[in-house]
């Protein structure tokens, strides 16, 4: 039979996350603090598709597409594409406030920003991948973090990371026009 005292021991750190979890899941809004009309975000993102190649004795590895996406503290973006070396005209385009409301809460709350600029080394076998690279200026702050695609590497790219760049594929995709 187990005893009271067990019991109780085994439930506090129930209670701890319980009362923990209840004033985060009734807070409706994001937190003032998350993002603020002063705060002034700039991005640059860029996909590269990448292909390794082989000479024999030695491999390179090349790029066979680039796309850049450049936010702006104000919204205003541009998209571009490098193409087999060619640039291709650049299309310009503005995000509403709540979308760079929403990014810059985002990168705040979660910290990318604070992430160590930690090496993802990329698999010896692998020929084809994609590899993300994003430069960070939060409040006059830099910041770069550059990562390959998931079966690319044996380390595990964070969540946080994988998150903001499906938030950044979703407004390359929109600049793209799909």
């Amino acid at each position: 039979m187990v005893k009271p005292a067990v019991l109780v021991l085994a439930a506090i750190p129930g209670l701890v996350a319980v009362a923990i979890a209840v004033p985060m899941l009734t807070q409706a809004e994001i937190p003032f603090s998350a993002a603020t009309p002063d705060d002034r975000l700039e991005l640059e993102y860029t996909r590269h598709h990448l292909r390794k190649v082989s000479f024999g004795v030695t491999d390179r590895v090349g790029s066979e597409r680039s796309e850049i996406l450049k936010i702006a503290s104000d919204g205003s973006s541009t998209y571009s594409v490098v193409e087999g070396g060619r640039s291709l005209p650049e299309r310009g385009f503005d995000l509403s406030d709540g979308q760079m409301l929403r990014l810059t809460a985002f990168i705040k709350e979660t910290g990318v920003a604070a992430i160590p600029a930690e090496s993802f080394p990329v698999q010896g076998g692998a020929t084809e991948y994609q590899k993300s690279v994003l430069k960070i200026t939060l409040n006059g702050q830099h910041r770069q973090l550059s990562w390959p695609e998931q079966n690319a590497t044996d380390r595990f790219i964070p969540p946080i990371i994988t998150q903001l760049e499906a938030e950044l594929d979703g407004i390359l995709d929109a600049a793209r026009g799909e």
